[in-house]
């Protein structure tokens, strides 16, 4: 945290190397949630690149309060979603591509995958928008209860709340896909 907390200072004097550092080290997170929010890796391309321009018009105005610079980068990746999302007037799914998954020399395993990303996009899709920002935060973009609270406006409870609901629903859902 303290590297961070340095880096962020430095970018905030106009330090390029230290912001061409953030940028390395949070592109793949917050290109992850917004991929699996949207469901189109190229539209998540840009939109990732808009989260970082605008992270570099504002870092100036950010202020350390008690969470990690990546909180507020995750806020304004949300911000740019819910955008997104009502620029496109639809709801919103959590298609899974093939691309955001390891890579393996075995085919019979990338197809097993595929399929188990298939499953569980269709199943994502039957979850509240709620639960689907949770689950993204957390388990795509890697965050904890306190920073997924925080970037969606919740209490820690509620978060964990729709994090347990979610992953009881899609349990329910993948059993009873998997039984047809």
């Amino acid at each position: 945290m303290q590297d961070e907390e340095n880096l962020v200072r430095r970018a905030q004097q106009h330090d390029e190397e230290a912001f061409a550092q953030l940028y390395e080290e949070y592109f793949d997170k917050i290109y992850r949630y917004i991929a699996i929010r949207i469901g189109d890796r190229m539209e998540a391309e840009d939109m990732t690149q808009q989260v970082f321009l605008k992270a570099i018009r504002a870092i100036a105005s950010f202020r350390w309060r008690g969470f990690p610079f990546s909180s507020w980068l995750f806020r304004i990746a949300h911000n740019q979603v819910v955008d997104h999302l009502r620029k496109k007037a639809r709801r919103a799914t959590a298609f899974l591509d093939e691309s955001l998954l390891a890579a393996d020399d075995d085919p019979q395993l990338i197809v097993g995958q595929k399929l188990d990303a298939e499953r569980l996009a269709l199943a994502t899709q039957q979850l509240t928008s709620a639960q689907q920002e949770v689950i993204s935060l957390r388990f795509a973009g890697g965050l904890t209860v306190a920073q997924a609270a925080k970037i969606i406006g919740k209490s820690e409870g509620a978060v964990k709340s729709l994090q347990h609901n979610a992953i009881v629903a899609l349990r329910k859902i993948l059993l009873g896909v998997i039984d047809r």
